[in-house]
């Protein structure tokens, strides 16, 4: 990791924040965050706050600044309160650390005693690397048993056939109205329309005419 080339006491940090209403203090979180950095001698160089931003948002206006800042070597530590500050769910967790990673910036969640710095954070990443797989593995795991099951009753999957009237395609072209008005009408595709009025074979200069 880049940042382990510099000492400790000349890391540049990145504090991110995040409360998911207006009414919450994010003091509460930043002053803790500074104090720690204070403490190890890190010097702050950005804050990063998220206010009245739901955790299950995946767009968040300043985490995303401070992903764009992280790919800028802007800074080499970023620093949050809580794990679930930061993550929106366990694999963006785990996408988020991973970039972060490549980019040779370290991750410190101050409550949860995850520090990236250290050998051991390194480790517990992997953990949680590995924890994140399996939920994915899991997810597709519940997908496919849902499919075969669906299957094993008899259902029919994918998108369900278009109902086709072709008396009533009829009817509305003896009254003289275009295959596509027709089409429209009936909520059908004109191509679907012409090929159950047996007009599969026109030309399509003529596909759209009364």
């Amino acid at each position: 990791m880049a940042a382990s080339s510099l000492s400790q006491g000349n890391w540049r940090v990145a504090i991110y924040a995040r409360v998911s209403t207006f009414n919450q203090d994010v003091m509460l979180q930043t002053r803790e965050l500074r104090q720690f950095a204070e403490a190890r001698g890190w010097t702050v160089v950005g804050d990063y706050t998220d206010t009245g931003v739901s955790g299950a948002k995946d767009s968040r206006p300043e985490l995303n600044r401070l992903m764009l800042a992280a790919k800028r070597r802007q800074f080499d530590v970023v620093l949050c309160w809580k794990l679930d500050r930061f993550g929106r769910s366990l694999r963006h967790l785990v996408n988020d650390l991973a970039e972060l990673e490549a980019v040779g910036v370290a991750f410190v969640s101050l409550t949860d005693h995850l520090d990236l710095t250290t050998p051991a954070g390194r480790l517990m990443f992997q953990v949680i690397a590995a924890m994140g797989e399996f939920e994915r593995e899991l997810i597709r795991e519940q997908v496919r048993a849902g499919l075969r099951n669906a299957r094993a009753k008899g259902k029919r999957l994918g998108r369900p056939h278009a109902i086709v009237d072709v008396r009533q395609i009829r009817a509305l072209r003896a009254q003289g109205l275009a295959w596509k008005r027709i089409a429209a009408d009936l909520g059908l595709g004109v191509g679907t329309v012409l090929r159950h009025a047996g007009e599969g074979s026109k030309s399509p200069q003529n596909l759209f005419g009364t």
